[in-house]
């Protein structure tokens, strides 16, 4: 049967690892453009790719109708944004490994893949190499008898990089040939590692694995290595399988066994037997096989289920090398899926913590503060007991929310901006009972360095300007400048600030096009968006910054 024409193809990020899908996906007769913002890529692209676009904006990928599919091959830490515009775009996804850098944001992806009908593929590139196929397949009929144990080492002397740690860089490969050769996920992991060029990304870590049929597992990675090496070993009661990408002979499998004499454990030696494997390139395959699943709307061998899979073990082994060096992690499937908190953060044990959030370096969390879904406090936070904090909340660094503070969904505070809750504080009188309420209401922004006096209230969608020291009371979508604080116009619900009303009265927000008009003086009023209703998903990512709108 023929093949259906291919889809058009545009290769994010020409570094590498991006150059090789680039000629693969050209010799496939898929490849349509290539985007890189570096202009020596442009150069490079022209001379051996003349006939494919190219661009340097992203945004111009998302939007051409000749691109129906995107690969994404930049830095891990922006495989999850990246990936979710094109998935909102309308366009199925390659993205290499990792699919994301928490289990938070793959399952945001997965379940937007499947809302959308997009295809999503991660490059977990050995599953699609001939001898691991091979392997798989001995190992269901039997030849290697019962498994006991697999280890891997994933060695190298090359590129060191400083985004993200061996781990997430070298590991994930062998994470998911374990999980299809043994068909199940470990029930524990626990990793040590060590951090020897940077103080914080470790060179080299150490991941352990129970299963739940008795299967042990370790998976050894470094970049700190004299000379490359790619081997997995797999232990069975009949065979011994290495699987060694890097050697002439691919997989080879020893039939040694061990024998009891006098009670003791003897081991008898045999040859070696070379298994014959197709000789087909695993990126060939791999790019091949995403675009027969575009064409034939089927699902990935490694969908988005599959790298959500891999990214919990991640996961998992992160928190064990974070924790305490060696301390094992229980129960993967639940670990850290709920909130990531770093390290060095504290957060007291009655503190309420909602999925998604992140929590970033040296903050507190005291006993009974409540903080929402997929929030974020940046660095040095400090949020008192009893505090109420809403979803999707943004606090930028050096920021103290103190007890009575009630913040909404949606709210951003914006770098060592104050709040307080006692108008009149003295260290010598206790006023722990007379704290005073200060509600920011939904969406609402504090600029950076401003100040908020207690006891007032930041309307919806208001806008605090920096510096500026609130004292009084502010209406919905007001603009606030100076010291102290005064109105000066209406601010749109995505932040800009709106012009003088045209002869019906309505005011327009350049970028969203929304229209907001006084219903009474002193109160504006969306006419087109609830203030209550979240922002369609189309329109939470800005296009254009804010020096363009006002020059239009």
């Amino acid at each position: 049967m023929k093949k259906k024409q291919n889809p058009g193809i545009a290769v994010v990020g020409m570094g590498y690892w991006g150059r090789n899908l680039v000629r693969d996906f050209n010799r496939l007769g898929a490849l349509r453009a290539v985007c890189d913002s570096r202009p020596e890529v442009e150069a490079l692209c022209r001379e051996q790719y003349p006939d494919v676009a190219y661009h340097a904006s992203y945004d111009e990928i998302l939007k051409s109708d000749e691109i129906e599919a995107v690969v994404i091959a930049t830095p891990a830490l922006t495989h999850y944004d990246l990936s979710r515009q094109a998935l909102q775009a309308g366009k199925d996804v390659f993205v290499e490994k990792p699919l994301a850098m928490n289990v938070t944001d793959g399952e945001e992806l997965r379940h937007l893949a499947d809302q959308q009908g997009r295809v999503l593929m991660v490059g977990h590139i050995l599953r699609y190499h001939p001898a691991v196929s091979r392997l798989a397949d001995l190992i269901a009929r039997g030849s290697l008898g019962k498994i006991q144990y697999l280890y891997s080492n994933r060695l190298n002397i090359g590129k060191i990089r400083t985004e993200e740690n061996i781990l997430w860089s070298f590991a994930p490969h062998d994470i998911s040939i374990m999980l299809y050769l043994l068909g199940e996920e470990p029930e524990k992991v626990w990793c040590e590692g060590g951090n020897y060029l940077n103080q914080s990304v470790s060179d080299v870590t150490l991941s352990h694995f129970e299963f739940p049929s008795g299967v042990r597992a370790h998976i050894f990675v470094s970049w700190l290595h004299p000379f490359k090496e790619q081997r997995l070993v797999v232990v069975g009661s009949e065979k011994m399988a290495v699987f060694a990408d890097s050697s002439e002979h691919k997989l080879v499998l020893y039939p040694h066994r061990v024998e009891w004499k006098n009670r003791i454990p003897t081991a008898v030696k045999a040859d070696a037997e070379i298994v014959p494997v197709e000789d087909a390139q695993p990126l060939y395959r791999e790019c091949d096989h995403f675009l027969e699943c575009i064409r034939s709307r089927t699902q990935p061998l490694t969908d988005g289920a599959e790298g959500l899979r891999v990214l919990r073990i991640l996961e998992a082994c992160q928190v064990s090398l974070t924790r305490k060096e060696g301390d094992a992690v229980p129960k993967v499937e639940g670990v850290d899926r709920e909130h990531r908190v770093h390290e060095t953060a504290r957060v007291d044990e009655g503190a309420q913590i909602g999925s998604g959030t992140r929590i970033w370096h040296f903050c507190h969390v005291m006993k009974g503060a409540k903080i929402g879904e997929h929030c974020v406090l940046g660095q040095n936070v400090n949020v008192d007991g009893n505090v109420r904090i809403g979803n999707h909340v943004k606090i930028q660094n050096n920021v103290s929310v103190y007890t009575g503070v009630e913040i909404e969904d949606d709210v951003f505070l914006g770098p060592s901006c104050v709040l307080t809750n006692v108008k009149n504080p003295r260290s010598q009188i206790n006023r722990h009972a007379l704290y005073e309420r200060t509600l920011l209401k939904r969406g609402c922004t504090i600029g950076a360095n401003a100040t908020i006096v207690s006891g007032v209230t930041i309307g919806r969608y208001a806008f605090v300007a920096a510096g500026a020291v609130v004292v009084s009371d502010v209406p919905d979508y007001a603009l606030m400048v100076g010291h102290p604080a005064k109105q000066k116009g209406w601010m749109s619900r995505h932040g800009h600030r709106l012009s003088d009303p045209d002869k019906a009265g309505t005011m327009t927000c350049p970028e969203s096009g929304f229209r907001y008009q006084e219903k009474e003086p002193g109160t504006l009023r969306c006419l087109d968006l609830d203030e209550e209703a979240p922002l369609p998903e189309e329109m939470r990512k800005g296009r254009r910054g804010y020096a363009e709108y006002k020059r239009n």
